[in-house]
């Protein structure tokens, strides 16, 4: 069976690309490359090679792509040059709508997957175009299959979408070794794209009640429609990341060495008020490395997994740093529990059988050709 994806971003990490950024398009290379691993034919267009040059990962097939007037264009283009059975899409677009129509017009499944919890509600997604949000729901509602992060993003959806949905596992490598926690480095990891729904204005104030503790800061920031009207926050937030004392802001950190940071970090600090599934935690985790999380929990797996502590408050997080950093026993056990987890769930194996159990399941009514 053959699928189709589009991402230079994705051909970023293929190439380990040390300036590719970005936990949805890490996820995409890293399950594209599992299909083609599991015998599935894998294409994936970018703009970044020459119109029909081809380069092949790792059995993932990258196809050059020439921009033509607009997206759409070469979308289509792409669609009929490879007529695949299955088409792939990541996060909430405007754009989605037309593309489901432009595949279903040429006998191409769509198969849709969320990356933030906001992507299932059209009216609020972070989008290039948010007033045109009609678009990405009518790509929804079109869409054959609907991948979740996690089961609690069904709720925002319509009760007859829900037998189009699936769980899709975030995909996640399990380091060879692990760093014990008697050997850390007594740090606390903070890694994230600089921009509002992080709250790194949260990480800010953690750091400044606990500056005994040392943090360390990977993250370039995005300006954009982010920070629209907010650039002097965003100036501001960026001059006290580089001058408190007990942080160490480095910037964009390449992929390989944000996973040595966190590997050697005794936690993971996240401040998020919005998220989906962080890859973040599933590198964290397959490190040994427990998360602490202000709100986020996906299907509250930190908290009945005892993968780390979720808080709530600003107060509750600094408490249960100075807690962790305090014992190395009991982060020691939370990251056996952390690796034990992400081995069962999130392996490329596991994220394969849910990818292909998805598509045999809609196969009766839409007549999806069986893997």
């Amino acid at each position: 069976m053959k699928v189709v994806y589009v991402n230079d971003v994705v051909y970023g990490y293929a190439t380990e690309d040390p300036s590719a950024n970005g936990g949805a398009e890490r996820y995409g290379w890293l399950l594209m490359r599992a299909l083609a691993n599991a015998g599935w034919s894998v294409t994936v267009g970018v703009y970044v090679l020459r119109e029909k040059e081809v380069q092949i990962i790792d059995g993932v097939r990258f196809i050059g792509i020439r921009r033509r007037a607009h997206f759409l264009l070469d979308w289509y283009w792409l669609l009929d040059s490879e007529r695949p059975d299955l088409c792939f899409w990541q996060n909430a677009d405007h754009l989605w709508g037309p593309m489901v129509e432009i595949a279903r017009w040429l006998g191409v499944q769509t198969a849709w997957s969320t990356m933030h919890d906001l992507d299932v509600q059209p009216r609020k997604a972070l989008m290039r175009r948010p007033n045109w949000w009609f678009l990405h729901q009518w790509g929804l509602r079109r869409s054959n299959i609907i991948f979740l992060q996690h089961s609690g993003q069904r709720d925002f959806l319509p009760a007859a979408w829900h037998s189009k949905t699936f769980v899709l596992p975030g995909i996640v490598s399990l380091p060879g070794t692990v760093i014990p926690h008697s050997q850390r480095n007594g740090t606390v990891a903070w890694v994230a794209v600089i921009r509002p729904p992080k709250r790194p204005d949260i990480l800010l104030g953690i750091a400044r009640r606990l500056p005994m503790i040392r943090f360390i800061v990977c993250g370039a920031p995005s300006p954009g429609f982010w920070w629209a009207g907010k650039e002097k926050d965003l100036e501001r937030i960026m001059t006290q990341l580089q001058s408190l004392p007990n942080v160490d802001y480095r910037g964009h950190v390449a992929p390989a060495q944000v996973l040595k940071v966190i590997g050697e970090s005794n936690l993971l600090l996240s401040t998020s008020d919005g998220e989906g599934f962080p890859s973040v935690f599933l590198e964290a985790w397959a490190a040994g490395t427990p998360v602490v999380s202000l709100q986020i929990d996906p299907d509250y797996k930190i908290r009945n997994g005892g993968l780390g502590m979720v808080t709530g408050t600003v107060e509750g997080s600094s408490d249960a740093v100075i807690t962790l950093m305090a014992s190395d026993e009991l982060r020691y056990d939370m990251g056996i529990r952390a690796r034990q987890h992400v081995e069962e769930i999130h392996s490329p194996a596991s994220a394969v059988r849910a990818f292909e159990d998805a598509v045999k399941s809609v196969h009766t009514d839409q007549k999806l050709p069986v893997v």
